[in-house]
């Protein structure tokens, strides 16, 4: 493919892919400062959210699913983690 055409396709993917990209390191970002605050209704919303857009970047290829996946569950148990220590 010559390197026009390839810089022209990659831009394409580029602009299709980053907002969905941002919207979900976003959502983790609040969902971890919930967490870290100690507010455990905020930060269950928060990481709802925060699955929801990681979903959806990995249904439409802006991340691989394996790495939508990983993150999920690392939030997950920063959630769970922070249960057991309110408890």
């Amino acid at each position: 493919m010559p390197s026009a055409k390839s810089h022209r396709s990659s831009a394409r993917r580029y602009a299709r892919h980053s907002p969905l990209r941002t919207r979900a390191k976003t959502h983790i970002a609040k969902a971890r400062a919930a967490i870290a605050g100690g507010d455990l209704t905020a930060a269950e919303d928060r990481v709802r959210s925060a699955v929801v857009a990681l979903d959806k970047a990995a249904k439409k290829g802006a991340i691989h699913r394996a790495n939508a996946s990983r993150r999920k569950s690392r939030i997950m148990s920063q959630l769970a983690a922070a249960r057991v220590a309110a408890d």
